[in-house]
Order: C-alpha cells, then sequence, then structure tokens
C-alpha cells in the first residue's frame, strides 16, 4: 500500500489486465452451486464479462448465473451527482432469493456505491450472502463496509480519482485524473 499523503505518479498504477488475472484466481474458490455473480456498472460489468470468459469452466460447471446493477436511483448523493448519460437499467434475470452473491465493482472507495447496490439487490429478494469484490481498493472508506476480496489495494491522495477504463480492443487499464468535484463515487 502507498503512503496515503503521497500523490501517485500515473506510472505507478498496476497493469489492470494483470490485476483481472489475479482477481480470477482469486475468485475461482467461491465459484460454487447456488452462487450468482453481479457486476456494478460500468467497470464492475466490465469485470464481470471478462471474468465471465476467464473462469468460464467454474461458470458452467456450477451453473453460475450473472447480472447487472446500475446503481444511480439508489445512491445517497444522487440529488448532487444527477443522472449520468450512460445510464443502464439493472438486469436481474434470476431469483436472489437465498443466492450466495459476489458482487463485483472495479473501484472500491468509500463504500457508497456498495451500500447503494445492497439496497437494490434486496429489492429483488433476500440473498443468503454477499461478497464484495474490486479490482483495486483505493482506501478512503466512509462506511463500515470493504470488499473481502481485492487484486490490489493503493492509498490515493484525496483529490486524485482512479477509475477503470475499457479501451478500444476491450482490454482494461486504470487511469488517474484529479477529482472534479466534491461528489465522490
Amino acid at each position: 500500500m502507498t503512503d496515503a499523503n503521497h500523490t501517485l505518479d500515473p506510472s505507478q498504477l498496476p497493469d489492470a489486465e494483470a490485476l483481472l488475472h489475479t482477481l480470477a484466481d482469486k475468485l475461482k474458490p467461491l465459484l460454487k452451486a447456488n452462487t450468482a455473480l453481479v457486476g456494478i456498472h460500468s467497470g464492475g460489468v466490465w469485470l464481470m464479462q471478462r471474468l465471465l470468459v476467464l473462469l468460464a469452466e467454474q461458470i458452467k460447471s456450477h451453473q453460475i448465473e450473472h447480472g447487472t446493477l446500475d446503481v444511480s436511483f439508489y445512491r445517497d448523493d444522487y440529488a448532487q451527482r444527477g443522472l449520468k448519460a450512460e445510464n443502464r437499467p439493472s438486469q436481474i434475470a434470476f431469483d436472489v432469493e437465498n443466492k450466495h452473491i459476489i458482487l463485483i465493482d472495479d473501484v472500491f472507495y468509500t463504500g457508497r456505491t456498495t451500500r447503494a447496490a445492497m439496497n437494490e439487490l434486496f429489492d429483488y429478494g433476500r440473498p443468503a450472502s454477499i461478497t464484495l469484490i474490486a479490482l483495486v481498493n483505493r482506501g478512503g472508506r466512509e462506511l463500515p463496509i470493504a470488499p473481502q476480496m481485492v487484486a490490489a489495494d493503493l492509498s490515493l491522495a484525496a483529490p486524485q480519482h482512479l477509475q477503470l477504463i475499457q479501451l478500444a480492443d476491450g482490454s482494461l487499464a486504470l487511469e488517474l485524473t484529479p477529482q472534479h468535484n466534491s461528489a465522490r463515487p
């Protein structure tokens, strides 16, 4: 983990593709019957799509279902952030009731996106459990929520914003930019 007061240089970012493979290896033991993968738009969905390919054998043998969430309407800062242009409807086409949900996010920060995702999931039913996995935990947690599994831990200065981007060829990369406003992801 880097020093929390240190501003990370973009050249120090880990390779997102390598982190994806690390996350896939860590995820394998969690794939069992009665489990579903749920990606949070947009980076978590990109990760889930890639994990479905990387773990295709386990996904098929355990009949792992999957879905997506767009938590925009469930965020506690919706009034400040408003609606994004790229909002997509959530797609949960399986019964959430008593299912072991593996919630997938790209960059874990304050915990507010995860809280919103859990609120939305409970609108679909009461899962047996929810396990949060994230590609990167960037530090800055504000709620008593934390990922159970990450591929990398980084501590970034508060004004820095880390996001996962999908390149034209479908590969993933991490991008570091200055935070534009006080609303956090």
